[in-house]
């Protein structure tokens, strides 16, 4: 480091130069999730000229080589020459920071887009952009390599029609891990998307494989169909979920919920169509609406009161009491909205909490005067919520308070690593003492921790919180982890970066594979969400001939294949089917399962959450005739180790 520091040592990026050179303060990451983003900023350009009232629809394609391209039939991004700055419009947009339509109100009255910074950050981070505009009876283009124009806007042709189409390659120079996109990933947001606005038609196309595919995303009911797609398969309350639509000082407000007999909470907060998944004032506005209302009615309400059965008379319900089971859709239109960072994760307008308040106060006490029976409904479901709160809170304060909050002590079989960085060990969470034994000879005690559970796993798809909190299966789980759960859940705390269930290759491991991912899904799912699950691959067969080194073989076709290239001495070979991975010793296990530089894993991945939620309600839950339908109409798809 040079003792010289002068005027000569400050740096001034110019143009789209500060996006590529910290492009996350701008996207998040240069990992799939900021890949991703990109899309996501291009497609809210358009869904911006929806709520304008000049789009309806959209195109969304991933083409071949990594390309990506999305067009509308909006107005098209104007060419004209700026009477500032001096070149097209199309350029200004393209290759300038905070440079759009979305900060003059006459444009637009609300947008996603309002940092002015998205599709110029796409632009900037693309090995290469094509923009075509076509408006005023004629086409437009212009082409960017890296945020810098390579061609004048030209004017390529005639057409009656108007819209705007971007083409882009996203730079493996900015996204090193990779620049592929995830087809599912992309569908979720384009879903909610087309939830959030009921007016559009959103294409989805997909023209990377041999057959082309394509999905149109049109949901007419908005979200109150989108509430009832969330529930899908379960008992709700109320069957038509409740609306509130409500516009106070140019901020409208569109909620839509229900209740369902799960003890979850599922809340999706949007400003301007943008998801903000850390919340912010509007979701607060709406919690405190939401514990207002309901124990207002409940003080009204002598018999309920008295079935809470507690002497202190003062006793409210807490918003944890009155979320169990409720099912929302908040969706705000702000014409100005105050974002924490350029992602937009979560809102900031105080002005947002009070209107949100108010509206939800008022709409909702007419509409439980005019639905006595949902009221009451909701308040038996919000009682039973809290007699478990009160019980919980006499008996095991203090046991509550270390367990949620502290973590449990460590459990007495866990046998744990040396290390303690988290992004340096795992764990492995072993079925049964037999296996557990094996993995603890094998295993590098460095960095490898190893967890034997027994016994039957809980569904916790069927329980109650409390119960999920005192189960003696689950809590070794919770207590190695060190995260806590549910509302308390602190991803900080996690003490390993790869949680690794490894259970036998027959039904019974495939049982409690499945109970352990319904528990993570339901109570921790950041640590899927963050890529921290996986699932060990042991071997099926071992093939031996003679005295040669074994070789493991984790499908019959692998089998098959080794057989195949003894030729003449496969039938000397000694073909061992494993059925347990108590059959192994130290060495084997570690040779096959656990030594990282050979062994199989499979990251578990939620790419679509809704799916993922419906497929854990239908398959795990009380509902009995999804469940039979759902197994006959994949049956086809089974493969059954009997």
């Amino acid at each position: 480091m040079s003792a010289n520091y002068g005027a000569s040592n400050i740096q001034v990026l110019k143009g789209l130069e500060a996006v590529r050179k910290r492009p996350g303060m701008y996207i998040g990451s240069t990992g799939p999730k900021g890949l991703h983003h990109l899309v996501y900023e291009t497609a809210d350009n358009c869904i911006d000229e929806a709520m304008a009232g000049f789009c309806d629809k959209i195109v969304v394609a991933l083409e071949k080589n990594d390309v990506v391209r999305i067009d509308d039939n909006g107005r098209g991004i104007p060419v004209d020459i700026h009477p500032t700055e001096h070149i097209s419009a199309l350029e200004l947009v393209l290759t300038r920071l905070h440079a759009g339509g979305k900060f003059d109100k006459s444009s637009y009255k609300v947008s996603g887009g309002l940092h002015g910074v998205g599709v110029s950050c796409v632009n900037a981070l693309s090995e290469w952009m094509e923009a075509t505009v076509i408006r005023d009876g004629h086409i437009y283009r212009q082409r960017y390599e890296r945020g810098v124009p390579k061609t004048k806007v030209e004017q390529i042709g005639d057409s009656e029609l108007h819209g705007t189409t971007i083409r882009w390659k996203a730079d493996k120079s900015i996204f090193t891990e990779t620049t592929t996109y995830n087809y599912d990933v992309l569908k979720d947001r384009l879903r909610e998307l087309a939830f959030l606005n009921s007016g559009i038609k959103i294409y989805f196309r997909d023209e990377r494989l041999e057959t082309p595919k394509e999905e149109v995303l049109q949901f007419v009911g908005g979200i109150k169909e989108f509430v009832k797609n969330l529930d899908e398969g379960k008992g709700v309350v109320p069957e038509d979920p409740i609306y509130i639509n409500e516009e106070r000082d140019g901020v409208i407000t569109e909620i839509s919920m229900h209740y369902n007999n799960s003890y979850t909470e599922n809340i999706r907060t949007y400003v301007n169509d943008i998801n903000t998944r850390d919340g912010g004032t509007h979701l607060d506005g709406f919690k405190n609406a939401m514990r207002f209302v309901l124990n207002k009615f409940l003080d009204s309400n002598e018999k309920l009161k008295k079935s809470l059965g507690t002497v202190d008379k003062d006793e409210k319900l807490t918003y944890e009491d009155i979320s169990s089971g409720l099912t929302a859709v908040i969706s705000m239109k702000v014409p100005e909205p105050e974002f924490e960072g350029q992602t937009k994760e979560k809102l900031g307008n105080t002005e947002v909490r009070t209107i949100v308040d108010q509206v939800v106060k008022e709409k909702l006490t007419i509409y439980f005067e005019q639905n006595p029976s949902v009221l009451e409904a909701i308040l038996k479901k919000a009682i039973d919520e809290a007699k478990a709160r009160i019980a919980a809170r006499k008996a095991k304060d203090n046991m509550r308070k270390k367990s949620m909050s502290d973590g449990f002590g460590l459990p007495a079989k866990l046998a744990d690593c040396s290390m303690k960085n988290p992004e340096l060990c795992e764990v492995y969470i072993v079925e049964g003492d037999s296996a557990g034994g094996s993995a603890k000879k094998g295993r590098d005690p460095k960095t490898q921790a190893i967890l034997p559970l027994w016994g039957k796993m809980l569904n916790v798809e069927k329980v109650r919180p409390e119960k999920v909190m005192n189960n003696d299966k689950l809590e070794p789980v919770i207590a190695t982890l060190g995260t806590g759960f549910g509302k308390f859940f602190n991803i900080d705390k996690l003490r390993y970066h790869k949680i690794i269930i490894m259970a036998d290759a027959d039904v019974d491991g495939s049982h409690i594979r499945t109970l352990l991912l319904t528990f993570f899904f339901r109570y921790m799912p950041q640590i899927i969400e963050n890529g921290y699950v996986y699932l060990a691959m042991p071997p099926l067969f071992k093939v031996q001939l003679g005295k040669k080194e074994p070789v493991y073989c984790y499908s019959e076709a692998e089998r098959d294949e080794v057989l195949e290239s003894l030729g003449e001495q496969r039938e000397k070979a000694d073909v061992q089917r494993y059925k347990g991975l108590g059959e192994m010793d130290g060495k084997q296990l570690w040779e096959t399962t656990m030594d990282p530089a050979h062994r199989k894993m499979r990251v578990v991945t939620v790419p679509d959450a809704i799916a993922a939620d419906k497929i854990f309600s239908v398959c795990m839950g009380e509902e009995v005739e999804p469940r039979r339908q759902f197994i006959e109409n994949n049956s086809s798809y089974a493969n059954l180790d009997i």
